[in-house]
């Protein structure tokens, strides 16, 4: 039996703590010590996207890491986009473009999105099928998936321009 190890983690804004083998990997932890289900296991080997989770700041494939290696870490899973039991505008815009059929592939597209608009408020539609290229959908053939993003884009409003005062951008 091997030696098990404390994993500290904040998900979703709540501090959680197991105690777990070594060679947990990121995506069993959160299923299955944590309880959170949304993020799903697809193949295993990092090529559909469906573990995409945002750790500190950043998307990743929950299937190639050890959850030992998110210690001390910030999770963002699927769970965490709706607030304060509003859904996201992401989860609206799936909804409305139809941006998802059997679903499998939603909870990773959604993250890799959310970690995109994270990075870039108003992607134009290369940018977002770029965004979205570490993720497999073999139901909806993509369009209404940028559709949904755009959606969002769009419900979020796009970003302010930073004022600038005396020809300094703040």
């Amino acid at each position: 039996m091997a030696k098990k190890q404390t994993v500290r983690v904040t998900v979703n804004g709540r501090k959680r703590e197991a105690n777990v083998e070594p060679r947990t990997l990121l995506v069993h932890f959160i299923r299955d010590w944590l309880r959170l289900t949304g993020t799903h296991v697809g193949c295993d080997t990092s090529n559909c996207g469906a573990c995409t989770v945002i750790l500190d700041g950043k998307n990743v494939k929950s299937c190639t890491m050890f959850a030992a290696q998110a210690d001390g870490s910030e999770l963002l899973t699927v769970e965490g986009l709706i607030k304060d039991g509003q859904w996201h505008p992401l989860q609206e815009g799936f909804k409305q473009e139809h941006g998802l059929q059997c679903g499998f592939c939603t909870p990773g597209m959604l993250m890799s999105t959310y970690a995109l608009l994270q990075r870039n408020p108003d992607p134009t539609e290369e940018e977002i099928r770029w965004g979205i290229s570490g993720n497999l959908c073999r139901c909806t053939g993509y369009q209404n998936i940028v559709k949904a993003v755009q959606f969002a884009v769009g419900k979020m409003g796009k970003p302010k321009e930073r004022p600038v005062e005396q020809g300094v951008a703040k």
